[in-house]
Formats: C-alpha cells, sequence, structure tokens
C-alpha cells in the first residue's frame, strides 16, 4: 500500500504543471526603484523617489496573466533632494505621514499587451484613500545571476492625479517611474 502511495505522488509531481516563480524585490542591493515626477507650478518638474519600499511578485512567463503583486511604500522616506522641501511633503499638505506611513500597491489583474509588455492593474493606496490604477510594464529581463540566484526584472510608468487622494494641495498629475528587480525565493 505505501509503494503504490509514493509511486502515485511521485506520477504526481511529474505530471504537474510547473508554478509560477515567487521573487522579493531586491531593494537592498539597490536594484529597485520608485521614482515620482510632478509639475512644479507648471514651469518646471520637480522629481523625487522613496528610498524605503519592499515587497514581492510571482511572474511566470508561461503565464503572465496569473502575475501578482504587492509593494509596500514608507512615505517617510521621500526624498527630492532638498530637506525642506522633503519635510513640507511629508506635512498635512501633501503625505501626511504621520497619519499616513504607508501606501501600499495590490494587483488585481495582469494583461498581456505584447511580446514582455503588459499593464498591470491593481489597487493603490495613498492617504488612507484606494484608488484602481494601471501600470504599464515591460519585462527588462531574467535569468541566472552571478551569486547562484536567479533575477526577474520589470519596468513600468503610472499616472496618479493627486486630487484623487485627497492631498491639501494639488499641483495635478504625479508620474510614477518604476524600476524592479525581483531575486527568485
Amino acid at each position: 500500500m505505501k509503494k503504490l502511495m509514493l509511486a502515485t505522488l511521485l506520477s504526481a509531481a511529474v505530471a504537474s504543471p510547473v508554478w509560477a516563480a515567487d521573487y522579493r524585490i531586491d531593494d537592498q542591493g539597490a536594484h529597485a526603484s520608485i521614482n515620482f515626477k510632478v509639475k512644479h507650478l507648471g514651469y518646471s518638474w520637480l522629481t523625487g523617489r522613496f528610498n524605503t519600499f519592499s515587497g514581492n511578485f510571482s511572474y511566470d512567463p508561461a503565464n503572465v496573466e496569473a502575475s501578482v503583486i504587492s509593494v509596500d511604500i514608507d512615505t517617510n522616506s521621500i526624498d527630492s533632494n532638498h530637506a525642506k522641501r522633503d519635510k513640507h511633503l511629508r506635512s498635512a499638505d501633501f503625505l501626511e505621514v504621520d497619519k499616513y506611513p504607508d501606501a501600499k500597491f495590490v494587483s488585481t489583474k495582469v494583461e498581456v499587451t505584447g511580446e514582455d509588455e503588459m499593464t498591470v492593474y491593481g489597487d493603490f493606496t495613498l492617504r488612507g484613500v484606494t484608488k484602481n490604477i494601471a501600470i504599464d510594464a515591460s519585462k527588462v529581463g531574467e535569468g541566472k545571476d552571478p551569486w547562484g540566484g536567479y533575477r526577474a526584472g520589470f519596468e513600468g510608468v503610472a499616472e496618479i492625479d493627486m486630487a484623487d487622494y485627497g492631498f491639501a494641495t494639488d499641483f495635478g498629475t504625479v508620474m510614477l517611474e518604476l524600476h524592479v528587480e525581483g531575486i527568485r525565493i
């Protein structure tokens, strides 16, 4: 009986399809970034980034639509390369980090739009408000790394309207630029 059960389990394992691989976003090695830009008074671009974030994703190149992404952002880590401005961006006029220390993105759907091209739909929560956003994304590449691991990299762009998230000061549309390199776990 034990031999029959073992044979059944082994044959089921061999016949099972390959499942999506899980990845941890490489935020420690500076191989990922969350950047933004917004028009400043209509005259120029204010650019910056969030220095602290973490996340995971599942990805199977044979079934891209089944991909799942989750990213947590520490809003206090905003960095526009100007300490006085960053203090203002952390205030109630903008991110209100004392009340809303985190922002979060959780995918709800991935749609393939071309070879290595996709639109990632998901819920983005900022300042306690959750809205569905779309990220136009593409796979940069994947493969073995020099340390014996396996990585996959993506880039994407999205836009959010400040008015949708209840900002006291509203400069309009914020452009997000995302670079994600994941380490298979």
